[in-house]
């Protein structure tokens, strides 16, 4: 059975559009595909274990991980660490040299949970972070120009040798995410 996570942003949920259409697609029009969407904390280093614990179990052949923006870093550490493949929406690269502007007082946009953002998250990142991929051929990249949150030229350059899709316009949203969804599936299913 092959396994697909997803993996989504910072102050997301499994509630978000792109984890649902993820799942509504997988359950309604795949089969031989087990959908995981963990809810991940929001400090980074608990993130990550419950990320690495969602992909417990299964063979690295048989698992791929989608992650959004901030989940994009996550799953570029996982894929890292356990061999397996890693699509990637707008991620977010070397976030720990960005994040600085958001600490303070955060709230998620989807279970209304409130905390601070503080130094040590930051740090979290910076500890988490990896310098370089080691198999581009493990990652497919979804980027789209009109990111106002993230430069696309960032992960352009940081999953050089990945495959690409770069589409131009959109926004961090990823609003051409429907169109790469049966194609991302599909490749999770080889």
């Amino acid at each position: 059975m092959k396994v697909l996570v997803y993996l989504h942003g910072f102050v997301s949920s499994p509630q978000s559009r792109k984890a649902q259409m993820l799942g509504d697609y997988v359950r309604n029009c795949v089969a031989g595909v087990e959908y995981r969407v963990p809810e991940l904390h929001h400090r980074p280093s608990r993130a990550m274990e419950q990320a690495l614990a969602a992909c417990s179990g299964v063979a690295r052949g048989d698992l791929t991980l989608v992650g959004s923006s901030l989940g994009g870093f996550y799953a570029t550490v996982a894929a890292e660490r356990l061999g397996c493949r890693a699509a990637l929406l707008n991620p977010a690269v070397h976030p720990h040299l960005h994040f600085d502007k958001y600490q303070g007082a955060q709230r998620n946009l989807y279970t209304g949970e409130e905390f601070v953002l503080e130094r040590s998250h930051v740090e979290d990142l910076r500890e988490l972070d990896v310098e370089a991929i080691t198999r581009p051929q493990r990652y497919r990249l979804f980027v789209e120009t009109g990111d106002e949150v993230l430069d696309y030229r960032d992960a352009v350059a940081y999953y050089r040798g990945a495959l690409h899709t770069v589409v131009r316009g959109g926004d961090h949203a990823l609003v051409s995410f429907p169109e790469h969804v049966p194609g991302i599936v599909d490749w999770a299913k080889t």
